[in-house]
């Protein structure tokens, strides 16, 4: 079997793992803790338990287990030729974390952290969530450990997303929307916070991203770089070689870190990460934190994030709930600000089109926050040309985003939705749409993303 799992257990978060951030938790002038005084007990103890068990056999072990048994790792490597055909020629693998048991990459996360939980004796987690995924994940983990489950979710989100709040909602969790600020993400993980600091002596906070005070952006980027470790040792036994770039979306970047991690010691391989562009970074409507922000504080930690003059948040825009954030991850602040990794703004536009290619012509329905990361691929691929070869991390599926992508194609019945290129009601497409004809021929159809 080609992968990573031939590896005793626990050696996976062992190896490579990078020497920041330090003590405190930064990285460079990134991350810290900006929290009350009433989280920061809670927090030692989530990191000393977390120090002590990422060496403990026994606890490595349960989780190597689970990441087999339960999640389906290792995730296969998928050749795209079909897709890659509209990116210059160069070929393009897919990291499938699509295919995990509640399709997507989040599951690798929160079986970590769910464990973490019942190790330092907790009863109840509490979870925030965008796209619902982490949501999904979380209620699954509690309920597979005997742990109540409580998510709070943006009400915007609740209703772009509803298809994953009946789905938390079967698996035991209460989903709570939340009905400030923006009604998003950011929103969503401010009540999260308060929730920790009110029920702190029962209640662990099951973090989705690298995001957060420390110790979550490394804890979480421990627990998500099976990604990585499974497909570079994938890619090196299938192609004899590293690829040239590695590719993922990013909003608060677990994902990507998760792929990247592998490859930061590799010089020679382009780590590019793919904010959402919303309607464009010069409209103001768009999630592109390191492309269009600045650094600040955000949810307990320094980073770049998306304010104004006077440091106040500004509100964040994107057709994708799960990178609809107005931060990043500090780790991914670090790694632009060092010029390890670049990162690129993908409009919503361009999303959606790589979203409908990819079903066109592989029969793969991606998730759009994936899609970001494959319209990033398409160009990428045409400025490396067609010996290169580009490693995209499909983060998630697509199930959760069919109404979305409906509308925006307009394959529904609903006379009242602008949609973007893609296909009419009659199933014809819409002016700079891609035709299946073209899709299946390799014209270049990508050049728009």
């Amino acid at each position: 079997m080609t992968t990573s799992s031939a590896q005793p257990p626990g050696e996976r978060l062992l190896p490579a793992r990078p020497g920041w951030p330090d003590a405190t938790g930064h990285f460079g002038i990134f991350g810290g803790r900006f929290v009350p005084e009433a989280l920061i007990a809670a927090l030692d103890e989530l990191t000393e338990a977390y120090e002590a068990m990422r060496v403990d056999p026994v606890f490595l072990a349960e989780f190597d287990r689970l990441q087999r048994e339960y999640t389906g790792r290792p995730s296969p490597i998928t050749e795209v030729e079909r897709f890659a055909e509209h990116a210059g020629g160069a070929r393009i693998l897919l990291k499938r974390e699509d295919l995990n048991h509640t399709g997507s990459h989040k599951i690798n996360n929160v079986l970590g952290q769910a464990l973490l939980t019942k190790r330092i004796g907790k009863t109840r987690v509490i979870a925030e969530t965008g796209a619902g995924q982490h949501g999904v994940a979380t209620a699954t983990a509690a309920a597979l450990m005997g742990l109540s489950c409580t998510v709070y979710m943006g009400e915007e989100d609740t209703r772009r997303q509803a298809l994953n709040v009946a789905r938390m909602r079967l698996l035991g969790a209460e989903v709570i929307p939340v009905t400030t600020g923006s009604r998003t993400l950011k929103d969503a993980i401010n009540e999260a916070f308060r929730d920790w600091v009110t029920n702190v002596e029962t209640t662990n906070y099951v973090f989705g991203t690298v995001a957060g005070p420390h110790p979550f952006p490394a804890m979480v980027r421990d627990f998500q770089r099976v990604i990585g470790d499974e497909a570079r040792e994938q890619v090196l036994e299938r192609e004899g070689r590293l690829p040239d770039a590695v590719l993922a979306c990013v909003g608060g970047g677990s994902n990507a870190i998760g792929i990247f991690t592998a490859f930061v010691p590799d010089d020679g391989v382009r780590l590019i990460g793919l904010e959402a562009g919303g309607d464009g970074v010069d409209t103001g409507r768009h999630a592109a934190t390191i492309t269009g922000g600045t650094p600040g504080v955000l949810h307990g930690a320094r980073s770049y994030l998306l304010q104004d003059d006077n440091g106040q948040t500004i509100e964040s825009h994107s057709i994708s709930a799960g990178l609809d954030y107005p931060g990043v991850g500090p780790e991914h602040s670090y790694l632009h600000d060092i010029g390890r990794a670049e990162y690129r703004a993908v409009t919503d536009a361009e999303a959606m089109e790589a979203f409908a290619l990819l079903c066109r012509t592989e029969g793969i329905i991606p998730a759009i926050e994936s899609a970001h990361a494959l319209a990033g691929a398409l160009v990428a691929g045409k400025e490396l040309g067609p010996d290169a070869l580009l490693l995209v991390n499909l983060s998630g599926r697509g199930d959760k985003d069919v109404e979305t992508a409906s509308k925006w194609f307009g394959l529904g019945d609903r006379e009242d939705v602008d949609p973007g290129p893609g296909l009419d009601t009659d199933q014809n497409p819409t002016e700079g749409a891609i035709s299946n004809d073209e899709a299946v021929s390799g014209q270049d159809a990508g050049e728009t993303a």
